[in-house]
């Protein structure tokens, strides 16, 4: 019981650092993980208790680093073309 409130508040305290994150896109792509991970974390303690195969979670790790890589591919693309990773400088016109 203690478990799922532990990461209950892990996944609540990445969502409030995420939606609190308005200045750097580095702190928001590092809570986004942070989620990710929470989320990955329950999937398996469910998984494994119900007696599921844990194929699941591998494809679940799959897109977690294909989200991942796209995060940093638009991150090193922002400092390359602005030279800060600040989200205030982005436009949607200038894409």
């Amino acid at each position: 019981m203690f478990l799922e409130y532990f990461l209950l508040f892990n996944l609540f305290s990445g969502l409030v650092v995420f939606c609190s994150t308005r200045k750097h896109l580095l702190l928001s792509l590092l809570s986004l993980e942070y989620m990710v991970l929470s989320i990955f974390f329950s999937l398996f303690l469910v998984m494994f208790n119900y007696g599921y195969e844990l194929y699941f979670t591998l494809l679940f790790l799959v897109f977690t680093v294909c989200e991942g890589a796209l995060g940093l591919s638009i991150l090193v693309s922002l400092v390359r073309n602005q030279g800060n990773d600040y989200l205030l400088s982005m436009s949607i016109l200038s894409w």
